[in-house]
Formats: structure tokens, C-alpha cells, sequence
């Protein structure tokens, strides 16, 4: 497809042909294919998501056992207090003895081991007193007190995780006691981040020429590192020619080529014409939000057909956190099978907002207030500023062309 580039400078925000935020998050995961998928040992996948339904190949408990340390019995009508049973032995847990008890008899019997045949209770060893080979109860007991039937908790065959569910600490453990050693999952892409422009500071004696500090990539490499993700990051020079030879190598040995600066409509911002003209094509161009509004993402063709994708986040540092936050993360799950929403939260703002005609995301500090989720805007909200993420831990949405009244009960993200 191939697309005009205007050097017009529209109103911000106001031109024409802006889509929502919610339809560009659309257009991501409906214009997105996942990838292939890779087997992994399961302690190498946390975080992944699972690409094929897995099953139980065994029974949890695989045998019955005993939930205490106490006496395994065998009796057959009331238990009650003052019964005395005959000891005819132990058995620790992981220990193979092959023992049947008998009517009256009992065996000392520890968390976790294997129920001898005939058990028909377990006696917790807080309700036992031992005299020589012989013990009795001091409490009643009911049949079937603190055994662990076989299967109880897991049948062979059962669904222990389906496809697409993310791959927690907790489902790990619970898998790995099931006996699962590997999971199928979808591949992480390959990422190339691109931090356009001629400003960045590598030394303190480059601030007095002019540059700054790069906030881009350390924020950008964080946030993967925080999903377990590596990435490659490059710096390129504002030039036609720089940013075209970087594609140009980026687009086949990578899946996503995400960008920062250069997408807007600057005598400098070249990332959008160069990618058109590398043959990739738009789907969509500016966001009406605040900030982040010259948002682009494109995909093209590679040699053997898979897509590359190219996500350009404008250059300043809030509207890059923003980006990452929702977009970023929205592509990232789709690449991996996985079309839903962000996560909103609802929350109570604390105050008034004025108006705006663009939706806002407004870092904010979110709190319990007598068990009701509140919200509260921070100060330097402008989109070159950061220094408020020390306090914040929520974006917030701020619809478009309203006046937000204090109670108003509005979408956020954890961050």
C-alpha cells in the first residue's frame, strides 16, 4: 500500500483522521499474527505462554499418604477414645515398604508416606500415647482422618493448563509436581529497539553543547528486562539515508523493529517516510491521546513471508512510557497468541481535571481508601518529564472532552 507523506504541521490534536485509542489497540492485535512456537524445559519458561493444552500423565497424590506425622490404624468400627492398637512398625515418607495391617494393629507413619493396605485412619501423633508396642487414642476418630486419597486433587488426563495462559511461579510449581519437565510455548520475538536523534549525551561535557541524557533506551531496556525479554538497542543518526541502511538490516533478522523519535512531521523525523518507502505498510498513523498522539505502526513482507512488524513511539521520554505500557505490551501479547484488553482497573479520582480533546494518561498514585481504590494525579505530567514515576504506580485514562469531576470513576493500569 502505498501512502502519501505530508509535511503539513496540523493543530495538535486536532486534525482530522485521528483514531481512538481503543481502535488503534484494536488494529494491533487484529493486524498481528503470532509466532511459531519452541519447546522449553519448564524452568526456563516463566512468564511464556502456552501454546499447546497440557495434561496430566499421572494422579495427584499418586498414592495414598498420610497428611500428618501420627499412626496409621486399622479399625473397622468406632474409634474411640481409649483405643489401644498394636505398633507394628514405621514407614517414612519416600520409603517403599510393603506392609498390610491387621484389625487392631497400628504403624508410626510420617507426612507424605505411602498408606500401608488395610489403613482406615490416620491418628495425628498430638492424640497418641506410646507404651512400649502398644499405643491408644486419647481423642475419638473418624475413618478416613488425615489420609491423602490417590488422584484426589489430579486424575490422569485431566487439563492442567490450556493455550494461551501465562506461565506464573505458581503454575511452574504446579506442574513440575505433576510431573511436567516441558511446555510448548510461543517464541518471544526478536526485538531491535531504534533510539533516533542527534542529541544524546554520552559524557557530562556533552551537556554543554547542547545534548541530554537518554532517558529512552535505560527506560526501554528496563521495561523488557522486567518481562524477562532481551533486546538489542541502536542508536541512529536524524539522516534519511542512516535510518533507510538501519531497516534495511533490521527487517529480516528481526520481528519488531520498535522506534523512538522521528514519527512525527519535523523537517527530521524520518522513520515513517523511510519505512513506507522500504515497502512497509501503514496501519495506522497518530493516536488522539495525550501523550504519544505521532504514534506509528506498520508491518511488511519479509523473504520467507513472515511479517515484521515496526512500532515508532514518539522521542519524548513520558509518551515512550506510555507506549510501552499499553502498545508495547498489546503487541508483545498478540505476537504470543494472546488478544486481550490491558488490564484496566476502576478507581475514584480524588479530584477535578480540566478538559481536554484528547484522552489523557495521567500518571497517578493509586490507594485503598476504606477498602475503596482511589486515585490521585502527580504533578510534571508534561511528556518530557519522568521525575514523577518515583511516586506514581498507575496510568490513568482521561476521556476525551469532559470535565472530570471529583467521585468520577475512571480506567487505570498498574505499573
Amino acid at each position: 500500500m502505498n501512502h502519501a507523506v505530508s509535511t503539513v504541521h496540523s493543530g495538535c490534536g486536532n486534525e482530522p483522521g485521528l483514531i481512538s485509542v481503543d481502535q488503534a489497540l484494536q488494529m494491533i492485535r487484529d493486524h498481528t499474527d503470532h509466532l511459531q512456537t519452541e519447546t522449553l524445559p519448564l524452568g526456563q519458561a516463566l512468564n511464556r505462554f502456552i501454546a499447546k493444552d497440557i495434561y496430566a500423565e499421572i494422579q495427584l497424590p499418586m498414592f495414598s499418604q498420610s497428611a500428618v506425622d501420627g499412626y496409621a490404624i486399622c479399625a473397622s468400627g468406632e474409634i474411640k477414645a481409649g483405643d489401644a492398637f498394636e505398633l507394628i512398625g514405621e514407614i517414612r515418607a519416600g520409603q517403599r515398604v510393603e506392609i498390610e495391617l491387621s484389625e487392631g494393629q497400628a504403624l508410626r507413619i510420617f507426612t507424605g508416606a505411602k498408606i500401608p493396605a488395610h489403613t482406615t485412619t490416620v491418628a495425628r501423633q498430638e492424640i497418641v500415647q506410646v507404651n512400649g508396642e502398644s499405643m491408644s487414642l486419647t481423642e475419638s476418630l473418624r475413618q478416613d482422618a488425615d489420609i491423602r486419597k490417590a488422584g484426589e486433587e489430579i486424575a490422569i488426563g485431566q487439563c492442567l493448563a490450556v493455550t494461551g495462559q501465562q506461565l506464573s511461579v505458581g503454575a511452574i510449581a504446579g506442574l513440575s509436581m505433576a510431573g511436567i519437565q516441558e511446555v510448548s510455548v510461543y517464541r518471544y520475538p526478536k526485538i531491535a529497539v531504534v533510539i533516533t536523534g542527534d542529541e544524546v549525551a554520552e559524557t557530562m561535557e556533552d551537556l554543554n553543547s547542547g545534548k541530554i541524557f537518554d532517558a529512552n533506551a535505560p527506560l526501554i531496556q528496563a521495561w523488557f528486562q522486567s518481562r524477562n525479554q532481551q533486546v538489542d538497542i541502536l542508536h541512529v543518526a536524524d539522516t534519511e539515508q542512516a535510518v533507510s541502511e538501519l531497516f534495511t538490516q533490521l527487517k529480516e533478522p528481526y520481528d519488531l523493529i520498535l522506534t523512538t523519535g522521528g514519527v512525527s512531521v519535523g523537517d527530521y523525523d524520518f522513520v515513517r517516510p523511510v519505512a513506507l518507502k522500504l515497502g512497509f505498510e501503514q496501519i495506522f498513523w497518530k493516536v488522539k491521546q495525550k501523550p504519544g498522539k505521532p504514534m506509528f505502526f506498520a508491518k511488511s513482507e519479509r523473504a520467507d513471508q513472515s511479517p515484521c512488524y515496526l512500532l515508532g513511539l514518539p522521542g519524548n521520554p513520558a509518551a515512550v512510557y506510555v507506549g510501552m505500557q499499553i502498545y508495547t505490551a498489546t503487541l508483545l501479547n498478540a505476537l504470543q497468541g494472546q488478544q486481550q484488553q490491558p488490564n484496566w482497573f476502576s478507581a475514584v479520582l480524588t479530584h477535578d481535571l480540566k478538559m481536554d480533546s484528547r484522552e489523557r494518561f495521567l500518571r497517578m498514585s493509586a490507594s485503598f481508601d476504606q477498602s475503596i481504590l482511589k486515585v490521585k494525579s502527580l504533578s510534571r505530567q508534561q511528556s518530557h518529564m519522568l521525575s514523577n514515576l518515583m511516586e506514581a504506580n498507575c496510568l490513568v485514562r482521561i476521556p476525551a472532552n469532559q470535565s472530570i469531576q471529583t467521585g468520577q470513576i475512571l480506567q487505570g493500569l498498574l505499573i
